[in-house]
């Protein structure tokens, strides 16, 4: 048995983007940007940016993306996604609830009417007072009472074009592992990472991208290679059956935790990426585990039973 642990560090990447919302008068919203979602869980954290700058519950906001007529946005990659186009949303609904705040205010038949639009909030779909939660009225009021069927507007977001710090996300990552003596195969018993990766939007999706990450560092530390044929060039393990990637049988106790925080420098929504992070120190943990187990420093991947043995 040996013990090993790593730091990791990865760049907090933004790219320029754009969201439309449309706030419905029956108290409903739909945000569109053009993003994609291959699997990270885009669709849910948008709706809840989304949600939680209008003032709504998560049930009341639909997000649609995935079409290029839809506003712009970068490539869905390079730990950029929720920072860029998360803060293109926020911008779009921030304006959106202002939008609402300025109608109600200036409206001498709105409970509102004359109040400083700083005191103003809004909660589940409903406008009142800080303060005074009793005055105040629901967007579906409020835009019907006006004759308006909806509000909306684009919102952008674009990151500094010359940054004055360095921003980045930060992870330790903690590893068990387990070394057969006769056979040289390595296991790892359990995994522990720690990230800052600012505000974290969904802690369920958090999870999904860490505990991933955790499994492809594992297969780049133990399995994951190409062969070549340097006869001809060709890739002679070019299909799952003789490229080896982790199975269930490979992973055991894998946990992720998420440090307090959030970073408005990086962005105006405080979050910084987390879809790489996650990987970066999961290999140099495991070497330094099989390293504390055997004496033997591995200084190439994947870690085979012939560089042990």
């Amino acid at each position: 048995m040996g013990t090993g642990m790593a730091a990791a560090v990865y760049d907090t990447a933004r790219s320029p983007a754009q969201a439309h919302a449309r706030l419905d008068a029956r108290g409903t919203a739909l945000i569109q940007s053009a993003t994609s979602d291959m699997g990270p869980g885009t669709y849910t954290s948008m709706s809840q940016i989304a949600a939680d700058a209008l003032g709504l519950t998560a049930d009341a906001v639909r997000f649609r993306l995935g079409d290029s007529s839809m506003p712009s946005t970068p490539p869905h990659g390079g730990s950029q996604t929720t920072a860029s186009v998360g803060s293109a949303v926020q911008h779009a609904c921030d304006e959106v609830r202002r939008q609402a705040i300025f109608l109600a205010v200036n409206d001498p038949r709105s409970p509102l009417h004359g109040v400083d639009p700083a005191d103003v909030i809004v909660r589940r779909g409903r406008l009142h007072v800080k303060n005074d939660p009793t005055r105040g009225e629901s967007y579906h009021q409020l835009l019907t009472r006006n004759d308006r069927s909806h509000l909306e507007t684009i919102g952008t977001y674009a990151p500094p074009e010359r940054d004055r710090s360095s921003i980045y996300a930060y992870g330790a990552v903690f590893a068990e592992v387990a070394v057969d003596q006769g056979l040289g195969l390595v296991r790892v018993r359990r995994m522990l990472g720690v990230y800052d990766a600012g505000r974290i939007i969904n802690p369920e999706l958090a999870d999904s991208q860490a505990l991933g990450g955790m499994v492809g560092g594992i297969g780049t530390a133990l399995l994951e290679h190409t062969a070549t044929d340097h006869r001809d060039g060709r890739i002679t393990n070019a299909n799952l059956a003789d490229y080896l990637v982790p199975v269930n049988a490979d992973i055991s106790d894998l946990r992720a935790i998420y440090l307090d925080g959030e970073d408005r420098q990086a962005d105006p929504i405080g979050v910084k990426g987390l879809g790489e992070i996650v990987q970066v120190g999961v290999a140099p943990a495991i070497a330094n585990a099989v390293f504390h187990a055997t004496g033997r420093r591995i200084r190439q991947l994947p870690i085979t039973a012939g560089a042990l043995l």
